[in-house]
């Protein structure tokens, strides 16, 4: 937990640092004043002052900020914030942000020359799906889904978060060998269902998930259980577990005996398959990763990698404003904080260079956040000052700064009160 919580302040001081130097190279660039611009909080260790401006390192490694001339009080001398031109003004603001957006790129940048470039390239056939029905093959790379264009494999899993599927036909179109192709795939499909779910992999094939409606649950089976027999065949991994069903399909109305392993103890289970019909690609492309990628490519999809995570903030507060998601889905510095510890946890058996790349692949997520939340029309954000800095260049003359100053503090309010929120809601779901 003590490393968690000195990597999450880490990240999130070098998100909030890179923040205020946005603003802070603006208000230079145009002739504002910098009073101070502070890596962390609290009183200073050291301090110095160069060019009008005191440059500190603080006592508390959390944050920092970036205090210029007149930025909160009606100060009007030549190099304060409130006497340039709007437009110099509307720069000076928005440069955090952007800054925000530059660090995700160089991030992306480093990942992907160390990981490789996410390419949409299809990277496993499920026989009998609706993929394998439409012609596809191992190796054909997704150039689009219904005429959205896909750039990177998680481009995939972004379009059916907003387009999910309800089994009408998708249109894909696919290159292979230079040629480009369309096919049409019925997503559909009719199975069986236990009402569990693990991971197939390398690792022990534990049960992370329970449905309690049906019988593997009802049977008394418990998230954390290893399943290490099927109908008396050895099961060793979530790997073979998935082989093992491959072989031997679940049918209806076949029972099927479970052995499991609790707390060093064996236990055999017995359930009934259900029937359910679901919809699914019947394809992998979403993690593909190309090591060989060069410069140029791994350029140009750093961009790619930064528009992703754009879309994926602005599907998210989409999902939150239409009642997909909820308010109890947010999380504040208690949640990133148990998010960093969980993204080093999965990542420390694969080693150091893993756990790097996982935490700035996390990083990358949170800094595009951080500067998406920023552009908001919110009051007391860089987006709600924003609002009022156009609304001053439609006008010709600004909002009367007392009004200006009411609204920020009532935007400081309710943000208060929804961190108070969100922060009770992280620890309740750590301690639950």
């Amino acid at each position: 937990m003590f490393l968690s919580i000195v990597l999450a302040i880490l990240v999130f001081s070098l998100l909030v640092v890179s923040h205020e130097f946005g603003h802070f190279l603006l208000a230079k660039k145009n002739g504002i004043g910098v009073v101070e611009f502070s890596v962390g909080m609290g009183p200073r260790l050291l301090s110095k002052v160069k060019g009008g401006t005191r440059y500190s390192l603080k006592a508390i490694p959390f944050g920092g900020s970036c205090q210029m001339v007149g930025e909160d009080d009606e100060d009007e001398s030549e190099d304060s914030f409130n006497s340039k031109s709007p437009f110099a003004r509307f720069a000076v603001v928005v440069g955090g942000p952007i800054f925000n957006f530059i660090l995700a790129f160089v991030m992306s940048v480093i990942v992907l020359s160390l990981a490789g470039v996410n390419e949409p390239v299809v990277y496993y056939i499920n026989e009998g799906y609706g993929a394998d029905e439409a012609g596809l093959e191992e190796g054909d790379r997704i150039k689009s889904i219904d005429g959205h264009k896909i750039v990177l494999g998680r481009d995939i899993e972004l379009y059916f978060l907003n387009h999910p599927m309800d089994g009408s036909p998708i249109v894909i179109e696919y290159e292979r060998d230079g040629e480009t192709y369309t096919t049409q795939l019925d997503p559909s499909y009719e199975a069986y269902m236990t009402g569990f779910t693990y991971y197939s992999s390398d690792e022990p094939a534990q049960i992370t998930q329970l449905n309690e409606e049906l019988d593997m649950a009802r049977q008394g089976a418990q998230v954390g259980d290893v399943i290490t027999a099927v109908d008396g065949t050895p099961i060793g991994t979530g790997a073979e577990l998935s082989a093992y069903f491959e072989k031997n399909p679940l049918q209806e109305n076949t029972p099927v005996t479970f052995t499991l392993e609790r707390d060093g103890a064996a236990f055999d289970l017995t359930v009934t398959p259900v029937k359910y019909t679901a919809n699914t690609l019947g394809m992998e492309a979403y993690s593909y990763r190309n090591k060989d990628a060069g410069a140029l490519s791994v350029i140009r999809n750093s961009f790619s990698e930064v528009r992703y995570w754009m879309s994926y903030t602005f599907t998210t507060l989409k999902m939150l404003f239409t009642g997909q998601a909820g308010v109890d889905d947010l999380s504040g510095p208690v949640g990133i904080v148990n998010m960093v510890g969980q993204v080093v946890e999965q990542s420390r058996s694969d080693g150091a260079l893993y756990v790097f790349l996982n935490l700035l692949n996390f990083s990358i997520l949170l800094s595009v956040n951080l500067g998406v939340l920023n552009l908001l029309p919110i009051p007391a954000l860089d987006g709600g000052r924003l609002v009022f800095i156009l609304i001053e260049i439609i006008r010709g003359k600004p909002v009367p700064r007392e009004k200006e100053g009411m609204v920020h503090a009532v935007g400081i309010l309710l943000l208060m009160a929804l961190m108070v929120f969100v922060l009770f809601n992280d620890v309740m779901r750590i301690v639950g």
